[in-house]
């Protein structure tokens, strides 16, 4: 018996979700990834101490969910995986275009891409691919992906500030690793406002670094 896998494109809905509302006293839109197992809604929580006013949060939804162990009575979710990855990133990236457009962002706001853990991922690779112009970029306890190069990045220009920020204990991250995340972060952001930060702590997200960022570090 001979099995196939087929492919087929359908329409699908998504959530997203946002903190704060956009007015004319808005200065910065934060567009923030999560990591693997949260749902948007609750990492929003970690921007709650933003200025309500000037800062406005979007924080689109990874489509697979799935129970969290180990008593699988939570809900969580994941962007990609090492399964039909090409495939997957597109999917996001086509949601990602959505959410933008739904939002109708100003043009003379500052947005600040986040992403944290999994999220740096699909974070980098939208930008990337829809040469997205951004006041900051903020990698957080995540990875580059391999595939993306220096001339992905070029249109940025050199008052980009980019930010790649780690705990110095995270369980995920060895010195070889750690070596070559930085390595990888001048090559590609070599020409903008790159500073790379440790702080004292895990595979986490730091809120302070979040405060930090919306004063324009």
């Amino acid at each position: 018996m001979t099995s196939n896998e087929k492919e087929i494109t359908y329409q699908t809905t998504n959530t997203y979700s946002t903190l704060h509302t956009l007015s004319d006293k808005t200065k910065n839109v934060w567009f923030v990834c999560h990591g693997m197992g949260y749902l948007s809604r609750y990492f929003l929580n970690y921007f709650n101490d933003l200025n309500s006013d000037e800062n406005y949060i979007i924080a689109p939804q990874a489509q697979s969910k799935y129970y969290t162990p180990p008593k699988f009575k939570h809900v969580g979710a994941s962007w990609l995986t090492k399964e039909h990855t090409i495939k997957e990133t597109e999917n996001v990236l086509r949601y990602f275009d959505a959410v933008f457009e739904a939002e109708a962002i100003y043009s003379d706001l500052n947005l600040i891409v986040l992403g944290y853990s999994q999220g740096v991922s699909v974070a980098l690779r939208y930008i990337a691919k829809r040469q997205l112009n951004c006041a900051q970029i903020v990698m957080m306890s995540g990875g580059i992906p391999k595939e993306l190069s220096a001339t992905d990045f070029q249109f940025l220009n050199s008052n980009t500030k980019v930010s790649l920020i780690y705990g110095t204990s995270d369980e995920y991250l060895d010195e070889d690793r750690l070596v070559s995340e930085k390595n990888r972060a001048f090559e590609l952001f070599g020409h903008c406002d790159l500073k790379i930060t440790p702080f004292d702590g895990g595979h986490v997200v730091n809120k302070n670094f979040i405060t930090k960022l919306a004063g324009g570090i």
